[in-house]
């Protein structure tokens, strides 16, 4: 066996393989023979079956594996002995050959890019800062308490967290369309269940009220035959509910699993909540940054078969996913291109980082891992139990280790990198609306 390489461009290589035809011949003769001790034909006791039968029946298929092996065994041969870090598998042709005594093919793969790690330090980082407190406390158990609200018919016109229960006529052109009507049709105002104008005509109204007025879809409305559309609709309000909450006393405490109701207890539960969610929010922003800065600082080639490799596994997880839902994959065919783009940051990512910590030596430690496991683990019930199922399987670990690893590079990076905090408020950074 032979073996001569040429690059074809960045990444992609090109090595030529030549496979003796007396080997491939001697090899197959020997797979035959062993493949006949065990053969049973009818008419033949087993083992005794003649080889040229033998041959006849199974020499197609021998040649193959044989050729393969030896492909495999000079494609291997050849990138080791040139020292190449083979990215996906190759593709073997055949190549035509006036050649008697060999077979000659061409393998065409690629090879993981080599590179130094790039500077990070003219990299700016903006750090979100937010310190927990009583107001943030305050905000949560209103959003708690609005969560448990309940409605009760309210002699007046319809305002903003209002429910209110509506009939409705919508026609184009004088002809109802389609998606138009409806009977006894509850939303609550101010929350974007409707489209503006049509909450704007709701409100003000009560139980008993009509109004007739004109109205146009947005642009980019998902039905196209009414995007852009000026319609007129016929409201009728059936009836106004006006918001009653509860109060944030003990029995509300009680309902959040607080045992003896104690509220300071639930206000300090919650506090301790809030600052584990306002830090996981920072880290992944900062994260995202340091993530974009070191994409910045390392434009790398990579190769398309592990791009191909990271999309099928992407459509893979969404398929698994949208099944999950109940939901029929084939109602619903996912298409690779989709993931295009995420799947070219991911492996970009992935040959960066794995440079960064072999370069840095940013390794996962035992003591880190573990930290992260507790740290996730007080966020349930029973974090013992949480901690000794990550601890049961070596692979929950490897999770765990890849996330801890992550977290090495940040710190590196925010180590070299120019970083500015900036408050930021809470509403903001919890994605809430004022």
């Amino acid at each position: 066996m032979e073996a001569t390489s040429a690059q074809a461009n960045a990444l992609e290589r090109r090595i030529d393989l030549s496979i003796a035809i007396a080997e491939v011949e001697k090899n197959l003769d020997d797979r035959l023979k062993r493949m006949g001790r065990n053969i049973k034909m009818p008419g033949f006791r087993p083992g005794m079956v003649p080889f040229s039968l033998v041959k006849q029946q199974y020499g197609a298929q021998a040649r193959h594996e044989v050729l393969s092996e030896a492909l495999d065994q000079a494609f291997g041969a050849a990138v080791t002995g040139q020292k190449l870090r083979v990215a996906g598998y190759p593709r073997i042709e055949p190549k035509v050959s006036e050649s008697t005594t060999h077979l000659e093919f061409s393998a065409i793969f690629e090879v993981y890019p080599e590179f130094v790690p790039g500077d990070v330090s003219v990299c700016e980082v903006e750090r979100p800062t937010l310190e927990v407190g009583a107001a943030e406390v305050d905000k949560t158990l209103d959003i708690l308490s609005k969560q448990r609200v309940e409605y009760v018919a309210a002699d007046r016109p319809a305002a903003k967290e209002d429910r209110v229960v509506i009939d409705f006529l919508g026609k184009k052109d004088g002809v109802p369309f389609e998606g138009g009507q409806a009977s006894d049709y509850g939303f609550v105002l101010g929350q974007g269940q409707m489209l503006p104008d049509f909450e704007a005509a709701v409100e003000g109204l009560g139980a008993g009220g009509t109004k007739t007025f004109d109205m146009t879809f947005p642009a980019d409305y998902f039905s196209k035959d009414l995007a852009g559309q000026t319609v007129q609709f016929e409201i009728t309000v059936k009836s106004v509910l006006a918001p009653s909450l509860p109060e944030v006393d003990s029995d509300f405490a009680l309902s959040m699993g607080i045992a003896d109701g104690d509220v300071a207890k639930m206000r300090a539960e919650i506090e301790a909540n809030l600052k584990r969610e306002v830090k996981r929010r920072i880290d992944s922003k900062v994260k995202d940054q340091v993530m974009d800065a070191l994409l910045k600082a390392n434009p790398i080639a990579i190769p398309n078969a592990l791009v191909e490799m990271e999309v099928q596994r992407l459509v893979q997880a969404a398929t698994q996913d949208m099944e999950q839902r109940g939901m029929k994959s084939k109602d619903f065919p996912i298409k690779p291109e989709w993931f295009a783009d995420q799947a070219k940051r991911r492996v970009s990512l992935g040959l960066i980082l794995a440079e960064v910590v072999k370069a840095e030596q940013l390794h996962a430690k035992p003591d880190q891992v573990k930290a992260l496991v507790e740290e996730t683990a007080q966020s349930y019930e029973h974090p013992e139990e949480v901690i000794r199922w990550y601890y049961a399987q070596p692979q929950r670990l490897g999770d765990v280790e890849g996330i801890a690893i992550e977290n090495n590079v940040v710190a590196w990076v925010l180590s070299k990198a120019k970083v500015s905090d900036k408050v930021v408020a809470f509403d903001d950074l919890m994605g809430q609306k004022a």
